[in-house]
């Protein structure tokens, strides 16, 4: 499949069949991983790959996507990773303050996005499907203790990878003309979805699995009407990162 249609026919899986991925698909979707841009080449990230079944088991009752986590090929939990810079300093005498502020957990963030995409796209382009399980943030503090984490590190998310048995059809995204602008942000613009609105309804009357009668901009508002995980932040403070500098 050519690299394009690749990247714009991508649909999350959440109906896997029950096969393992070979130890060689493993290595090169971490390979794959690996290669990803990195900020400064820090390389703040780190991948773990569940495979015991009692410790995924409780992930995917964590994320409440035990359906799909349980039954996908391969699980991997995706850490934004700043403890061997950490370990660095401190063995060198140097201050850590540097390494736990804003801009550095960012750094941090993006550079373990970038990975997750890249092993997202590497198992696509095999035929395999994908679903990126951003529930473990349901509970980061657990998830922490599950992976024996240490602290300047913050699980993001999970990634299941397997064989799909079913896939919906490719969710419309927003047309271009609310998503790009040249030289300068078009509120306007972006935020003229009426057409968008008629587009999606149309999707979800018409998908074969959980039709509904909705729009994009009701589901933004019922999502956004409720604090989703404050205790993130938190989280992410106990964890050694200061949120305010």
């Amino acid at each position: 499949m050519e690299v394009f249609d690749l990247l714009t026919q991508h649909v999350s899986v959440r109906d896997f069949e029950a096969t393992p991925l070979s130890a060689a698909t493993k290595q090169q979707l971490l390979t794959a991983a690996h290669a990803g841009s990195s900020s400064n080449f820090v390389q703040a990230t780190s991948i773990i790959e569940v495979q015991a079944p009692a410790l995924r088991n409780e992930l995917a009752e964590i994320s409440q996507s035990a359906a799909y986590v349980k039954k996908s090929g391969a699980f991997f939990v995706f850490v934004a990773d700043l403890y061997r810079q950490v370990h660095l300093l401190e063995a060198a005498g140097q201050p850590v303050a540097p390494v736990t502020n804003l801009e550095s957990f960012l750094v941090s963030v993006v550079d373990t996005t970038i990975a997750a995409e890249n092993m997202a796209v590497a198992a696509e382009a095999q035929g395999l499907g994908i679903c990126f399980i951003g529930g473990l943030r349901n509970d980061l503090a657990r998830v922490a203790e599950l992976l024996h984490l240490p602290k300047y590190t913050v699980p993001l998310f999970g990634l299941t990878i397997g064989v799909p048995r079913h896939k919906n059809g490719v969710k419309p995204r927003l047309p271009l003309a609310n998503f790009t602008a040249v030289d300068t942000y078009s509120a306007a613009q972006f935020t003229a979805l009426g057409d968008y609105d008629e587009v999606v309804r149309d999707y979800y009357l018409h998908r074969p699995s959980h039709p509904k009668d909705t729009d994009w901009t009701t589901t933004q508002r019922d999502f956004f009407a409720t604090l989703r995980r404050p205790a993130v932040a938190a989280f992410v403070k106990a964890q050694g990162f200061e949120l305010t500098r």
